[in-house]
């Protein structure tokens, strides 16, 4: 009687070997290759495995697989135009899965990334310049909403000026006529009483 087939699955163990193999690099043991790194006439020298280098980063993959002999224990390695920093970070990303720069290093870790062809990296870094261009965007969205927001409460006051005056005016306007009457009955009687023709008609009977 055949039984059935499990699945044996580690989550843990693909962190912890990167983990060793970061430990071992660090340590310096069983290292198989000298990675020299030249910019501006700063050198510097790295060692690590070939099996990392060459499953992360296909530019280095090519050059272990078309090596024809090596000169000693280590394969060396020269790399010119690349800074002592960012090749560093990139080792540390490779080993780790995970490094930390400031921002404006970002673009030049694309930059290596794409020269070396590790697209976990390039993948990475373009993942985080979209979001910092995503919060640039929404900063620059809340600042021009608040100044709209200060503009409208700026021109409502003048508004309520501008009505509380022209109500005034109509109040005034109201109270004091500009036109003079036009009936003959509203005009005043200049040197004349109103009980004069009734004292003429009294004088008649």
């Amino acid at each position: 009687m055949e039984s059935n087939a499990v699945l044996l699955e580690s989550k843990s163990s693909p962190i912890n070997l990167l983990n060793e193999m970061h430990q071992l690099r660090l340590l310096g043991h069983l290292c198989d290759v000298t990675v020299s790194v030249e910019y501006q006439g700063v050198r510097a020298e790295f060692v690590a495995h070939k099996a990392v280098l060459a499953a992360t980063s296909k530019f280095f993959k090519e050059v272990f697989l078309n090596e024809k002999g090596v000169d000693g224990p280590r394969t060396n390695v020269f790399l010119n135009e690349v800074q002592v920093a960012d090749f560093a970070s990139f080792l540390e990303f490779v080993y780790t899965a995970k490094v930390e720069v400031e921002e404006d290093r970002v673009q030049r870790m694309l930059e290596i990334a794409e020269k070396l062809k590790c697209l976990d990296l390039s993948e990475t870094c373009f993942q985080l310049k979209k979001q910092m261009l995503e919060s640039v965007l929404l900063e620059l969205q809340n600042f021009s909403d608040s100044q709209n927001s200060e503009e409208e409460s700026a021109t409502q006051p003048s508004l309520l000026l501008e009505s509380k005056a022209a109500a005034v005016a109509e109040a005034d306007q109201a109270d004091c006529p500009l036109d003079p009457p036009d009936s003959p009955g509203d005009r005043p009687s200049y040197g004349m009483s109103p009980e004069m023709p009734a004292t003429k008609s009294k004088e008649k009977m």
